[in-house]
């Protein structure tokens, strides 16, 4: 069996709930706080593996860290999950951070990141791993990396014959080459909307969006589309997913995270692409459950009993 190798960066989240954002120039009172792991690249890093269970085959993240109290958290949150860490530790920056404003009415979140070692994710760190990524069963990267470094990730994956996974997030402009270098592309509505120029407002303008990608080469586009669930589309289908609930929203930080590592799980172990994609939204509607992001990955037995009941 072949592992999941993950291409990203960590960075320890502090979350803030709060009835509102400040103004600029203005204090509120909070609602609360919390301190955990975070970074795209982690999160799924950790979602994959939960969602592997001990039977898989395993995930490698590939990352920067500084040397600092941050660092730990992030090695202790992978030790928990089982993800295999390749990383690289630089004395010269400090791991990453991000500050999230969570609306404690909603859920809903924005978020403000500063990668700090992991900025600094070079071409030379991914050759290093060039072996691993070659023998992997699918490659995963997204762009809080330099896109250098994710660029010649995807390049690797892509000359062994690996699968490759972009989540293009956050959005940033892509060119035609970076971009045919993806068999699934999985962008939510505001970063298909930032890549096409389509606003994302509902299925058509959707799957206008995942055309407009197509058309540049990607293989298969799905769109995450929140409480709306998933798109699917490639050259012959066009498949909506609805979303599966597993109770009240809690949190919606990391359920991107959730989807594409659940998605990706499903598909390295050789379920229909369809079915890989429920497996994903089964992911993410258990995260946004639970408060916290790499914390909120469900395990597979609990993916497994939502898809069940879900039928």
């Amino acid at each position: 069996m072949k592992p999941i190798v993950i291409l990203g960066i960590f960075v320890a989240d502090t979350s803030y709930r709060a009835i509102r954002q400040p103004k600029m120039g203005e204090t509120i009172i909070g609602e609360g706080f919390a301190l955990g792991p975070g970074g795209k690249g982690s999160n799924q890093s950790v979602a994959a593996a939960m969602a592997q269970g001990e039977a898989g085959a395993g995930v490698h993240f590939i990352t920067r860290l500084g040397r600092d109290d941050f660092a730990q958290i992030a090695r202790q949150t992978w030790a928990r999950a089982g993800v295999k860490a390749e990383v690289e530790e630089d004395s010269e920056s400090f791991t990453g951070a991000a500050f999230i404003f969570l609306e404690s009415g909603t859920g809903n979140n924005a978020i403000i990141v500063s990668p700090g070692a992991a900025a600094r994710i070079s071409v030379a760190d991914v050759e290093a791993r060039a072996g691993l990524i070659k023998g992997a069963a699918a490659f995963v990267t997204q762009l809080e990396q330099p896109i250098p470094a994710a660029l010649r990730g995807l390049q690797i994956a892509r000359a062994a014959g690996v699968p490759t996974i972009l989540n293009p997030a956050p959005a940033a402009p892509l060119s035609d080459e970076m971009l045919q270098l993806c068999d699934y592309l999985t962008p939510n509505e505001t970063e298909a909307e930032i890549l096409t120029g389509i606003p994302v407002t509902d299925l058509t303008s959707a799957e206008q969006a995942a055309d407009a990608l197509l058309a540049r080469g990607v293989g298969a586009v799905l769109i995450t589309l929140g409480g709306n669930g998933a798109l699917y589309r490639d050259a012959e289908r066009s498949v909506h997913v609805p979303v599966i609930s597993a109770g009240p929203v809690v949190e919606t930080t990391g359920a991107g995270d959730a989807f594409n590592g659940g998605f990706t799980v499903a598909l390295t172990e050789g379920r229909e692409v369809i079915e890989a994609v429920r497996f994903g939204c089964a992911t993410a509607g258990i995260s946004v459950t639970r408060p916290g992001t790499a914390g909120a990955m469900p395990a597979r037995a609990e993916i497994e009993a939502l898809l069940a009941k879900s039928r």
